[in-house]
C-alpha cells in the first residue's frame, strides 16, 4: 500500500510539473533534449525588443557538462531563422576569422509540430514548438573546437524534443 501512494504521489507531482509542455510554455522557457539524453538546449529570453536577435539558447553536453552558447536571428532572402552555436568565443572587438574558429554551427533553426510539421522557430512569448531541429549540427559539433577529450565526445543528434519548461 505504502508503495502505490508512493508511486501515484510521484506520478500526479509529474503531471503537475509539466502541465501541457508547449500550451503553456513560452519558447523563452522551452528546455529541450536529444533522444540519448546526451545534451540539453535551454532558451532564455533576449532581454531587448531592439535587439537584432530573435532568441537565445545554451545548448549543454551533459558529459563533461560543456556549454554551448546559440543565437537566433532573421537572415537571408526570403527571411529565415539561422542560428549561430558558438564554443568560448571572444568578446569585445572580434575578427571575423576569430568567429570561424570559435562557430560550433550555423544555419536554419527549425521548429516540429507534434504533427510533423516543420515552420519557422516562434518567437520568444509564444508557445514553444513540440521539437527544434538543427541540420547537421551533430557533424557539424564533430568537426569543431567544442569536440574532443574533455569536450564533447558523444554525437549529437540534430532534433531536440520539449522536456520541459524553466520557472
Amino acid at each position: 500500500m505504502v508503495i502505490v501512494r508512493s508511486l501515484l504521489v510521484a506520478a500526479l507531482g509529474a503531471v503537475v510539473a509539466t502541465p501541457a509542455l508547449g500550451q503553456e510554455c513560452s519558447q523563452a522557457r522551452a528546455i529541450y533534449g536529444d533522444r540519448d539524453g546526451a545534451y540539453e538546449l535551454r532558451f532564455e529570453p533576449v532581454g531587448s525588443e531592439s535587439a537584432v536577435t530573435s532568441n537565445l539558447f545554451k545548448i549543454a553536453v551533459l558529459k563533461p557538462g560543456l556549454l554551448l552558447d546559440g543565437v537566433v536571428m532573421p537572415s537571408g532572402e526570403p527571411e529565415r531563422a539561422t542560428g549561430i552555436v558558438m564554443h568560448k568565443c571572444p568578446t569585445g572587438d572580434v575578427t571575423g576569422e576569430e568567429l570561424r574558429k570559435c562557430t560550433v554551427w550555423q544555419g536554419p533553426v527549425y521548429s516540429v509540430g507534434k504533427t510533423g510539421a516543420i515552420d519557422a522557430i516562434p518567437a520568444e512569448t509564444a508557445p514553444a514548438a513540440h521539437q527544434i531541429l538543427l541540420p547537421d549540427f551533430g557533424p557539424a559539433l564533430r568537426a569543431s573546437s567544442a569536440w574532443g577529450k574533455g569536450k564533447a565526445e558523444t554525437d549529437s543528434w540534430d532534433a531536440f524534443t520539449l522536456k520541459g519548461c524553466a520557472a
